[in-house]
């Protein structure tokens, strides 16, 4: 499980000046946590590819991670690794995953891993660098792109597909190309494990309060000169809006227009 952050703004921006000096403290602290690795990637302007910097290590005092959230950009996605079990913690592993000129950045856990590798092409499982569960949540997408559908389609339809094999995973994602910002906000009956609720414990003291509140949880504003932000649970704060639930929304980076689709049994079965 993990931590996301995004933003689309009409100027270049950074990540920290979107979350202001409160919203970088409460990634901090969440890094205590998540800090199986970080990840971010930007678009610098609309029709230019993304650029990605991923690490296995915590964010905390790490300058590269510094740098990252001070890059100036249109467009970025930033994330905080909390590995699921028996998952290694490696640069390969790190989010977000960059192929296709699309970066990939998720929150959650699909199991059984052979039940998902298994709707993978030949092709797809050759081109995996990693081991998780979120490198081929992403293949799945591409191929889906391949074949002709629009990102925002084709990432609907892979969800609307996991969804149905995978009912109780959290498939929230993030997704970067040269031309729109793509969230995937699809939660709504995961939950925390017994041992992942163990390991929060020990730091409930520095993690933001509202972290364990609906922690899938993804939320969005829109600032006052038109910037919209996405945030997980405990890096979104007052004021915010639930995206809607079981849906992935589309944000164009030229105009910051949007545009959401339901998750649909329907989509994955003409898949």
């Amino acid at each position: 499980m993990c931590r996301l952050f995004a933003f689309v703004a009409p100027d270049h921006s950074a990540a920290r000046r979107e979350l202001g000096r409160d919203g970088m403290e409460s990634l901090l602290s969440l890094a205590r946590l998540h800090g199986d690795g970080w990840g971010w990637a930007g678009v610098r302007e609309p029709g230019q590819p993304p650029a990605a910097h991923r690490s296995a290590r915590s964010a905390i005092g790490d300058a590269a991670f510094e740098q990252a959230v001070d890059a100036e950009c249109r467009a970025a996605i930033v994330h905080l690794r909390w590995a699921t079990a028996g998952l290694p913690v490696n640069d390969r592993n790190a989010h977000p995953f960059l192929a296709d000129g699309i970066a990939f950045a998720h929150n959650g856990s699909i199991k059984p891993l052979d039940q998902l590798r298994s709707l993978l092409s030949p092709e797809s499982v050759a081109s995996l660098t990693g081991t998780t569960d979120s490198e081929m949540y992403f293949a799945l997408i591409r191929e889906k792109v391949a074949e002709g559908l629009s990102l925002h389609e084709a990432t609907t339809r892979v969800a609307s597909l996991l969804r149905e094999l995978f009912p109780l995973a959290s498939l929230n994602a993030l997704l970067l190309d040269d031309e729109e910002l793509i969230v995937v906000h699809a939660s709504a009956t995961s939950i925390l494990t017994e041992h992942d609720l163990s390991r929060l414990a020990p730091l409930a003291d520095v993690l933001p309060s509202e972290h364990n509140e609906d922690y899938f949880a993804l939320r969005w504003r829109e600032g006052d000169d038109g910037t919209i932000s996405i945030g997980s649970t405990g890096v979104a704060g007052s004021g915010w809006t639930p995206l809607p639930a079981e849906s992935v929304t589309a944000i164009r980076l030229a105009d910051r227009a949007t545009s959401t689709l339901e998750l649909a049994a329907e989509h994955a079965l003409h898949a």
